[in-house]
C-alpha cells in the first residue's frame, strides 16, 4: 500500500514537472517569436536603408580611367557601403530597355552621361549624413551633379522609426507578461510541494539543504524549456523560409544564436529566482498557514 502511494506521488510530481517545462517552453517560444520579429524588422530596416542610392553624374569630358579612380576614392569613405559605375553605354542600354525603343539610333548620338551609384551603410542613410557626403563629393572636379531625393530618405527613416518603436514597445510588454507567467507557473509548482518542504524542515533539514534540490530542478527545467523553445522556433523559421524564400536575405544566423542563447539564460534565470523565492516563502510559513 505504501509503495502504491509513493508511486502515485512520484507520478503526480513528474506530471507537475512536465507541465512546468511545457508551460515555460511555450512562454519562451512566444518571447522568442517577438525576438525574431524584432531582428527581422531591424534587418529589413538596414536592408531598405542600404538600398537608398544617390547618383553622381560625371562631367562629359571625364575619361573612364579618371572616373574609375574617383570611384575608388568614394569607396574609401567610411559611410559608403558600395558603389556601381554606370557608363554611358550601360545607361543607354538600360533606358532603351525601359522605353522599348532605341533612342540613340533615333537621335543619332548618346546624350546620357556616365554616373556612379552610391549606396551607404545603414547607420549613415539619413539626410544629414548624405548632405555631408554630397558636399564633400561636389569638391571633386569630375563631379557635375549629385542627384538624390531627400524627401524619400526622410520618409523612409520616419516610417522605420515609427514601426521600430511600436514593435519594441510590444516586445517590452510581452517580456513583462512572459516573466509574470513563468513566475506564476513556478510558484504553482512549488505550492504543490509545500507540505514536502515543511515536512523536511520539521525533521531538522536546513534551509539550504531543502532549497538545493529545488534550485537544481529549476535550472534543469529552465534549460529543457529553453531547448524546447529553440526547437519550436527553429521549426517555425524553417517553414517560414519554405513559404517565403526571400526571408533568407534578412536572416543572420549569428543573431539567431544570440537570441537562442538568451532564451535559455532567461528560462534558467527566471526559473531559478522564482523557485528560490517560492521555496523561501514556504520555509518561513507556519504549518497552519500551509492550508490557507
Amino acid at each position: 500500500m505504501q509503495e502504491f502511494e509513493e508511486s502515485n506521488v512520484s507520478r503526480k510530481t513528474k506530471r507537475v514537472y512536465f507541465t512546468t517545462v511545457i508551460s515555460i517552453a511555450l512562454v519562451l517560444t512566444l518571447l522568442g517569436l517577438v525576438g525574431l520579429i524584432v531582428l527581422h524588422t531591424k534587418n529589413l530596416s538596414d536592408y531598405v536603408k542600404e538600398n537608398i542610392v544617390f547618383n553622381i553624374i560625371v562631367d562629359e569630358s571625364a575619361k573612364e580611367i579618371d572616373i574609375l579612380q574617383l570611384q575608388k576614392e568614394i569607396d574609401k569613405i567610411p559611410a559608403v557601403k558600395s558603389t556601381v559605375y554606370i557608363s554611358k553605354e550601360i545607361a543607354a542600354q538600360s533606358l532603351t530597355k525601359d522605353l522599348g525603343e532605341d533612342f540613340v539610333k533615333f537621335l543619332g548620338y548618346n546624350p546620357l552621361l556616365a554616373s556612379i551609384d552610391v549606396y551607404l551603410k545603414a547607420e549613415y542613410a539619413d539626410n544629414a549624413n548624405i548632405d555631408k557626403i554630397i558636399n564633400q563629393l561636389k569638391l571633386q572636379p569630375l563631379v557635375k551633379e549629385v542627384v538624390y531625393q531627400p524627401s524619400l530618405v526622410d520618409s523612409i527613416n520616419k516610417n522605420i522609426k515609427t514601426i521600430s518603436l511600436i514593435i519594441l514597445g510590444f516586445g517590452a510588454l510581452l517580456l513583462f507578461i512572459a516573466l509574470a507567467l513563468i513566475n506564476n507557473t513556478i510558484r504553482l509548482t512549488i505550492y504543490s510541494q509545500r507540505f514536502l518542504i515543511k515536512s523536511m524542515q520539521l525533521i531538522g533539514a536546513t534551509k539550504s539543504f531543502i532549497r538545493w534540490p529545488f534550485v537544481l530542478m529549476a535550472v534543469l527545467h529552465g534549460l529543457l524549456a529553453g531547448l524546447l523553445a529553440i526547437f519550436l522556433l527553429s521549426a517555425l523559421i524553417y517553414f517560414a523560409q519554405q513559404e517565403i524564400p526571400e526571408l533568407v536575405i534578412l536572416q543572420k544566423y549569428v543573431e539567431f544564436g544570440t537570441l537562442f542563447a538568451g532564451l535559455i539564460l532567461i528560462g534558467i534565470f527566471i526559473s531559478l529566482i522564482s523557485t528560490y523565492l517560492a521555496v523561501t516563502k514556504y520555509l518561513r510559513l507556519k504549518v497552519d498557514a500551509l492550508y490557507i
